[in-house]
């Protein structure tokens, strides 16, 4: 369904408020820089502390802006199931071409559970589901026979897999339906993640790079294996800075230096530390995005 770059965009705050303008201005040029489609409201964008009327405007936004030009999947996850609904049947309403939902984090639901979870929102909506599974930050991993139920229901479509396990796409490859589309959660596993039959990355770095990241993908999916290996050498100390502490605070600093929008996060998130700010600095410089 999707290949390439979605870009897991980050919200821009200013004086503790979404900045709308900058927000807008960022998503434009996502798109003319070749993001191949935009997922707003997820973790990067920081979800669990927008207000259900911020999450909303947020959705909204970046469906106008992108105007159909590449594909909206906005963030509908939540711990509470008939929250995510909630989301993803305003995302559906607001136009969204498809929604990102994650496994419940903190409640530790069992696999039937989860299952339940997902059915709830599947049969909410009519637009396509991509299930978000990253054990990391939700403590529960979905098994193999609950993504096979979760693959029969209508609008369940693929996943977004942020386990870090590169040997998981080849098993899904086997075991999943041909069209679920497989999309990396992880920046610096995409590469590893196309070669054992995924589709594409959901990506962060993509936020700040999003041209190169896009072109990694159009390389190889063009067959230019040489030249996604290369830009994947060029990209690599990125990836690790804009993880060296919780996203999206590093991102949101290469972002401000980048002049962007403001680093500004909202707590429990606070601004990274002086030597957080030194490695993303320098991993951006290197990369020649700035100067």
């Amino acid at each position: 369904m999707y290949q390439g770059s979605f870009v897991a965009l980050l919200t821009p705050f200013q004086d503790g408020a979404v900045d709308e303008k900058a927000y807008q201005s960022f998503v434009d040029w996502q798109v003319k820089e070749g993001t191949n489609g935009l997922v707003p409201c997820g973790t990067t964008g920081e979800s669990p502390t927008l207000t259900h009327a911020e999450h909303h405007r947020v959705t909204e936004l970046c469906i106008e802006v992108a105007d159909g030009r590449v594909p909206v999947m906005a963030g509908a996850g939540s711990n509470s199931t008939a929250e995510a609904v909630e989301l993803a049947v305003h995302a559906e309403k607001a136009g969204a071409d498809s929604v990102l939902v994650v496994t419940p984090y903190y409640n530790k639901p069992t696999q039937e559970g989860i299952f339940q979870h997902f059915k709830a929102v599947n049969d909410a909506i009519g637009i396509p589901i991509i299930v978000y599974n990253i054990p990391g930050r939700s403590v529960i991993d979905i098994s193999m026979d609950t993504f096979k139920r979760l693959a029969e229901l209508p609008n369940i479509a693929g996943m977004k897999d942020a386990t870090g396990d590169v040997a998981r796409p080849v098993s899904y490859v086997k075991e999943l339906p041909d069209d679920f589309c497989l999309l990396s959660g992880e920046d610096a596993t995409a590469i590893p993640h196309l070669a054992a039959g995924g589709h594409g990355c959901i990506s962060v770095t993509g936020n700040i790079a999003p041209k190169l990241v896009a072109e990694q993908h159009a390389a190889w999916n063009a067959g230019d294996v040489a030249r996604a290996m290369e830009i994947q050498q060029m990209l690599i100390s990125v990836h690790s800075a804009m993880f060296c502490e919780s996203s999206p605070g590093p991102v949101k600093h290469a972002a401000n230096l980048m002049g962007l929008c403001s680093a500004e996060v909202r707590l429990p998130l606070v601004e990274i530390a002086d030597s957080s700010k030194i490695q993303v600095e320098a991993a951006i410089r290197g990369l020649g995005l700035i100067d």
